[in-house]
This record gives C-alpha cells, structure tokens and sequence, in this order.
C-alpha cells in the first residue's frame, strides 16, 4: 500500500506493517495531483489546481494526529493495470481499515456563511449538502460506508458533522437508513443494489468494479469490456451468493455512466 506522508508530501510504500492514516473521499475536479504528478515532481505538482486539496487533506490528518493519508489520486499509479487491479479489489478494505474518512464535499459551503444569519438549518445550508455531487457518484458509496468513522467536511475544509450525526439528512439523500448504516453487512444483496440505483459513473465498467467490495467479491478488471462488467459481477454474485434477490436485477446495471 502506497501512503502520503503528511509531513513531506512525498509517498512512501508498506509491504506488512502498515501504519495508521487518513482516508480521503471525494469527487474528482480539475487537475487532480496524480501518481506521476507527486512522483516525479514535486514543485511543478505544486502548481496544478489539485494541488490544494492534497494540501489540505494532508494538514487536516496531521492535525488529527496521523503522519499518513491515502489519495486515490495520486497513490494508485493507474498507469499501471497489474496495480490499478489490485488496487480496486483491495480498496474497500482500505478505507475499512482507515482510523478516520475524511468525505471532502467540495461544493457545500460551512454553516456558517455570509447571506444567511448563521446556521442555516432548513433552507439553503441543507440545500448545499443534499444536492451535493459526491452523493451521486459511484464509487462514494463503498466510501460511505466502509470507514469505521467517517466525518464531513465542506469546501473550505471546516467540520460539517460525523456520518451518525447526518444520518438522517444521509437515509433523505441516498435512501440508506440510519441502521442500514450501522449494519450493511448484513443487508441483501438486492437493498445493496438498490442504493446504488441513482449513482453514476464516469466509465462503463465501473459500475460494476466499483460495487466489488460492498459485495464482497473480487474479479479481474478489462477495462473496455462495457456492460459485461455487471453481468461479470452478477455472475459472480450468484456463484458466491445463495441470495435470490439478485436476480429481480436481471443483467441491468443498477446506475447510469455520464460523460
């Protein structure tokens, strides 16, 4: 596993003895720091746009006491397919064993903002957090709910509150209720689908890889192979899973692709 070190920015690599870091979670934007980026050049990375939120991240974890953090990013090289493969079926795991998830909703103003009076707690605040775009993508929801403590944190990194504290606001978005929370594990494999029914990707195939960990299976990635992904999966589901409920699916992916 690959690890930033929230001091020097640089990555450094754990084969065994892996030590305690910060997770981030959230939606791509511009000129994200990539592993090339962070790899090859620190300065010239320095200068891109997405270099903040490394920044960022990395002072929050540091401030929480963690020397390491994980940006999907820049420490996967995607250009490798060997890494990126092993990467997407262990990636669950990782943010399971994260000590905290930072969710960074990038287009939530704080509570407190100018134009409101202060906390806004009906209108336009809750507004921001429920037509947020990292609850619509799909690799957000095995971010949701892997972490064993997750915290929210709007565009200027300040505290928005824990994933138990929104729980509410949370099952009002995404469907998924505060006990559903607590215990996905437990739910079938049909309820699990079904939060995944409004989520969307950028890539075809990701519809598929991005749900492997919540499913708790693993399969190789052919990026390219389209729509055969899901039906991949739901194989692979069926071989796994003596749960029925899979197959009110069919073989149609449960979320849309864009872009």
């Amino acid at each position: 596993m690959r690890l930033i070190n929230t001091e020097t920015y640089k990555l450094e690599t754990f084969l065994n003895n892996i030590p305690p870091y910060a997770i981030l979670s959230h939606t791509w934007g511009e000129q994200e720091i990539l592993f090339t980026d962070i790899t090859d050049d620190l300065e010239n990375a320095a200068k891109l746009k997405g270099w903040q939120k490394v920044v960022y991240c990395c002072r929050r974890a540091l401030e929480d006491g963690w020397q390491y953090a994980w940006i999907d990013t820049c420490c996967i090289n995607k250009g490798d397919t060997t890494e990126l493969g092993e990467a997407i079926n262990s990636m669950f795991r990782w943010y399971e064993d994260a000590e905290v998830c930072y969710a960074y909703l990038a287009d939530v103003p704080p509570r407190y903002y100018a134009g409101t009076g202060g906390v806004d707690e009906v209108g336009p605040w809750k507004w921001h957090l429920r037509s947020s775009r990292w609850f619509t993508r799909g690799w957000t929801l095995q971010e949701l709910l892997a972490p064993t403590y997750l915290i929210f944190l709007d565009r200027t990194w300040g505290l928005i509150g824990s994933r138990e504290e929104l729980a509410s606001e949370i099952q009002a978005i995404s469907g998924i209720t505060a006990k559903e929370l607590l215990n996905f594990k437990t739910c079938c494999l049909a309820t699990k689908l079904s939060w995944a029914v409004n989520r969307q990707t950028t890539r075809e195939e990701d519809r598929a890889y991005s749900l492997l960990g919540l499913l708790e299976v693993n399969m190789p990635l052919i990026y390219g192979e389209g729509e055969r992904a899901f039906q991949r999966l739901q194989h692979e589901l069926i071989r796994s899973y003596n749960d029925e409920s899979i197959l009110a699916w069919g073989c149609k992916p449960p979320f849309r692709k864009i872009g």
